[in-house]
């Protein structure tokens, strides 16, 4: 486990009346981690809370913060079937980003797990927004707290 890494999971689809209160709280909490020493975020990339996060951390970084926005993505093109504003700030981001690891070259039926085990495996923390135990977001959290992370849900 290592407890300067956190990452992220969420649902790729948040209500937006909800949008407001997840925002504030991963603001907050990832502020809390970092005081408490926390440097890498790792991020996985989908559309929704995945982003949100990511553009977070490289807000931060451009404002001098003291972190590393890691991307673990589940294959090189798992943009290719995104709407165009979404696939546009996925690629800045992707820029942004101190480290970018693929888990698989092309697209499978398990790569999206294979990521969200990678992340797990390599963090201390799991910052989320979940809402819903339908999901890979809770295959993720769950796969999380098996393996002792401490998981910090902003949607609640």
């Amino acid at each position: 486990m290592n407890t300067t890494t956190c990452c992220f999971t969420g649902h790729r689809y948040l209500p937006a009346d909800m949008l407001e209160h997840i925002m504030t709280r991963l603001n907050t909490e990832v502020e809390l981690l970092i005081e408490r020493g926390v440097t890498d975020f790792i991020c996985g990339g989908a559309i929704g809370f995945d982003l949100l996060a990511a553009s977070l951390i490289a807000a931060k970084k451009g404002m001098g913060t003291d972190v590393r926005l890691i991307f673990a993505l589940p294959c090189r093109n798992q943009d290719v079937l995104w709407p165009g504003e979404q696939k546009a700030l996925y690629r800045e981001l992707l820029k942004e980003a101190d480290e970018v690891r693929y888990v698989s070259e092309e697209y499978s039926p398990g790569c999206m797990r294979k990521r969200n085990y990678y992340m797990v495996e390599n963090s201390g923390y799991c910052v989320c927004a979940f809402l819903n135990d339908r999901s890979g977001t809770s295959q993720t959290v769950r796969y999380a707290l098996r393996n002792g992370l401490s998981v910090i849900n902003v949607a609640i």
